[in-house]
Formats: structure tokens, C-alpha cells, sequence
């Protein structure tokens, strides 16, 4: 190990984390270049070759690496949220009727296919322009920018460097959640714990939010498999021993980490281009249901990602590639990435639950940016794997318990909804405290589901 390991969690939740996040963490911190410590964060379960939750900092001058284990397959997977400003009291006469027309909206699902279809110009331009792509297609609006992570674009990013394989599996996918734990949800700002931090980010106690959580899709998923199998190879040819070979890594400054990089990166403009997408599918599905409602962005913010930031180390600032795998971003207040109205208060965070559970939005806080490079959980973290879950619950038994407590299900698979069942999930609730109480983001806003679109 080059650097230590640091678990963050209260006694039950780390007693609970299976021993593969404890050897995977510690593996992680005998990668070449990394600084200051490899971190879990309070969801972590195990993933590949990182923990799904880990998060690593590598310093490029100091021979650091790039994982595409540490990035994962879904890379920029992340979560959008819509505001509406109206209250459940409201919407509830019409509940189904929202979930209905969501869910005739928005493909979802295992190779779920949209109606946009790229051309290769076009595939080009969208892997390279991201968001804003989308929005000079007609995709939202242009001050939406302001509410994304890297204001809709990430730079540096190369569509010559995904491969014809990856491309032709996103061509048809623009505009759709995809299977998994992904989902679009209408949730109920249930508790306000944070008032200041509400009214800057535009909640109010009862009021209805859409959370849209999904990624790159195919194309993530085809990048991250081809760069691994290239990083195998090469360690092997250039003498990188690995304690597993999930970790296959990189050097950042050598021509396959630069092309993973620019590949990644296009990975990532993939997933905004298709959250930005999503969401104006949802504007035009609500606009008749919902006239009052603004359906302004709240944020949108990646997980599985790595990015270039500068962090202190050692109370001296380097210029790091940090990755974030089943992690997030978290900047504190005053940090100048973000939009003048959310410096004051930090970067939401946006904690998703499993249906039928909470899901959070808390606020990166400027202890974060010492105690894990401004990271933070993203999820409750599973606690079961998908057999095990299909073993115990059908998808059916559970739509139907969930009815009965007044929250609709939408799904075209019932075999999904088994593997996603609440209870497969560790208490989100647990998670968050432990993330508030360990400085890494505060929390703002306990949110309920009322209907769920589930991949």
C-alpha cells in the first residue's frame, strides 16, 4: 500500500459491507501515483476492481494511473433533478395518470431504443458537445447549462477514440434510462431539514421534484470493456503488477491513457447528452398534465466518472485525476465551478434510494474537500446481489405492496423490478447520516417516492 485506506461509515454500516470493499480498497492504494488515501464512502458494496464507492486521487507527475475499472462500465452515470413547484396535494388526483404518460415518454428498460436516431456526423458532434449539443438541437433550455457539472461539456473529450462497436450501440439509446437501477422518479420533498440551502436551491417542504437517474448507456458500457482488455495487455508490457487484474490501469501521461481519457470523456458528454434529453422528453410529456409546473433544473450530477481537479495534499494544491466510481462530486461553498447561486450554499447532492424508499439531496460542504477530494456517496448501495434478490421477491408481489402504500410502479419488466426490490438495498437513511455526520456533504431535503418509472 502507498497510501492508507479510509472507510467511512457508522459500526453497523461497515460491519455490513462485505470483506471484497475492504480488499478492494486496499488494492486500490497500491496503484501507482495515487495521493493522499483511497476512500470508501458510507454505500460502498463490492464493483470491479474498485469498490462501487471508491473513490482515488493519481497524480499524473508522480507516474499516476488511470483505471477504467475505476471509472466504471456506466460511466457518468448520474442523477438529474427537475423542480415543479407544485405540492403533492395536487398532483395526487393524477398520480397515475403522471406516471402513465412518463413512462410512454421515456424508453426504458433492457436495450431500450428511443426515436432519435444519429448519423455518424451526428454521434460525433454529440459525443464531443454533450449538452450543449443536445440543447442547440432543441433538447431544453440553454440556461440548463448553468445547472450541469462541467456546465454540460466536458472537455477534452475525443470521439475518435471510441471505437465504430461503441457508437453503433448508442445510435438507437438517445433518450433512454436503460435497465438497472435506473429510473425516473416523482418524489415528494417529505422533511426540509436545511432552509437556507432550500430556498437556494428552489425546495419547499411538500413540494413535487422529478429525479431522472441513468447514464451512457451501451456506449459507456462498450468503451469501458474494450480500454480494459487494452490496459490487461499493456501493464503486462511496460511491468504494472497488479494485485487483481480488475484494476488494469494506465499511465495518464502515455497514448492509451490519453485515448482512455479522451474516450471517457466522450463517455461522459454521452451521458449528459442523454439526461438533457430525458428531461425535455419530460417537459413535453407534462406540459398538458402539469401546465403550472416550471420543470426548472435543479442539477444534474455524475457518478463513475474521473475528472481533473486541484486539491490540497499536504496543504500544497496539485493539479489530480480524481476517480469517482458509484461516487460524487460534492464542492463545498464558494467553489467557482459552480453557478453563482449555489456558491453560497455548495453543490447538490443528489442521493437516490431503491423505489419505495427515501431518496436525499444534500450539499457539499468545504470539510469534504480534505476529508475525500469533495466526494460523496450517490446511492443506499446495494446489499444483496440481483440473483439473490430474484430469489426471494417477485416484481409483481412487490408493485402491489408498493401500490398499497399510495406509490406507483412503471416497468417493463417485472423480473427487474424483482432484482431492484427496496429491500436489496442498504438503509439509505443509515447512509446519509453517516455521510452528514462525517463532513463529506450536509444534508438539505428527505425526499418520498409517489411514482417510479423503473428501468
Amino acid at each position: 500500500m502507498r497510501v492508507p485506506v479510509i472507510i467511512y461509515g457508522d459500526e453497523g454500516l461497515i460491519r455490513d459491507m462485505d470483506e471484497k470493499v475492504r480488499e478492494q480498497a486496499v488494492n486500490v492504494a497500491t496503484l501507482p501515483g495515487i495521493v493522499g488515501a483511497s476512500y470508501a464512502m458510507p454505500d460502498a458494496h463490492w464493483g470491479y476492481g474498485f469498490p462501487i464507492g471508491g473513490v482515488a486521487a493519481f497524480d499524473p507527475a508522480e507516474g499516476g494511473v488511470i483505471s477504467a475499472g475505476g471509472v466504471g462500465f456506466d460511466i457518468s452515470c448520474g442523477v438529474r433533478t427537475l423542480l415543479t413547484g407544485i405540492k403533492r396535494a395536487d398532483i395526487e388526483p393524477i398520480k397515475v395518470q403522471i406516471a402513465d404518460a412518463l413512462f410512454a415518454a421515456v424508453p426504458a428498460g433492457l436495450g431500450s431504443t428511443g426515436r432519435i436516431r444519429l448519423s455518424e456526423q451526428e454521434m460525433d458532434a454529440m459525443l464531443e458537445g454533450g449538452a450543449v449539443w443536445a440543447v442547440n438541437q432543441g433538447y431544453g433550455r440553454e440556461e440548463d447549462l448553468d445547472r450541469i457539472e462541467e456546465h454540460g461539456r466536458m472537455e477534452g473529450a475525443r470521439a475518435d477514440c471510441v471505437s465504430e462497436r461503441a457508437k453503433f450501440r448508442q445510435r438507437k439509446e438517445m433518450g433512454t434510462l436503460g435497465s438497472g437501477n435506473h429510473y425516473l422518479e416523482v418524489q415528494e420533498v417529505a422533511r426540509l431539514l436545511d432552509e437556507k440551502a432550500g430556498r437556494a436551491f428552489g425546495l419547499a417542504q411538500g413540494d413535487v421534484v422529478i429525479a431522472i437517474h441513468c447514464g451512457s448507456r451501451g456506449l459507456g458500457h462498450q468503451i469501458g470493456t474494450e480500454f480494459l482488455r487494452e490496459m490487461v495487455i499493456e501493464d503486462a508490457k511496460i511491468g504494472i503488477h497488479l494485485p487483481d487484474r480488475e484494476l488494469a490501469c494506465a499511465p495518464i501521461l502515455s497514448p492509451l491513457g490519453e485515448r482512455y481519457l479522451g474516450a471517457m470523456r466522450a463517455g461522459i458528454n454521452c451521458a449528459f447528452a442523454n439526461r438533457q434529453i430525458i428531461g425535455h422528453l419530460v417537459r413535453q410529456a407534462l406540459a398538458d398534465i402539469l401546465p403550472g409546473a416550471s420543470l426548472d433544473l435543479l442539477f444534474d450530477v455524475s457518478h463513475n466518472t474521473c475528472k481533473v481537479e486541484t486539491h490540497a495534499v499536504d496543504g500544497v494544491a496539485r493539479e489530480l485525476h480524481v476517480h469517482r466510481k458509484g461516487a460524487t462530486r460534492a464542492f463545498g461553498p464558494g467553489n467557482k465551478s459552480l453557478a453563482p447561486v449555489l456558491r453560497k450554499t455548495g453543490q447538490p447532492v443528489f442521493v437516490g434510494g431503491s423505489m419505495g424508499t427515501a431518496s436525499w439531496i444534500l450539499a457539499g460542504t468545504k470539510e469534504s474537500e480534505a476529508r475525500a477530494f469533495s466526494s460523496a456517496c450517490h446511492g443506499a448501495g446495494r446489499s444483496m446481489s440481483r440473483h439473490q434478490a430474484r430469489k426471494i421477491w417477485r416484481g409483481r408481489e412487490i408493485v402491489d405492496e408498493l401500490s398499497q402504500r399510495g406509490i406507483v410502479i412503471r416497468s417493463p419488466s417485472m423480473r427487474g423490478v424483482a432484482e431492484e426490490a427496496p429491500h436489496a438495498y442498504k438503509d439509505v437513511s443509515a447512509v446519509v447520516e453517516a455521510t452528514h455526520r462525517a463532513g463529506l456533504a450536509s444534508k438539505v431535503a428527505e425526499l418520498r417516492p409517489l411514482a417510479c418509472i423503473k428501468g
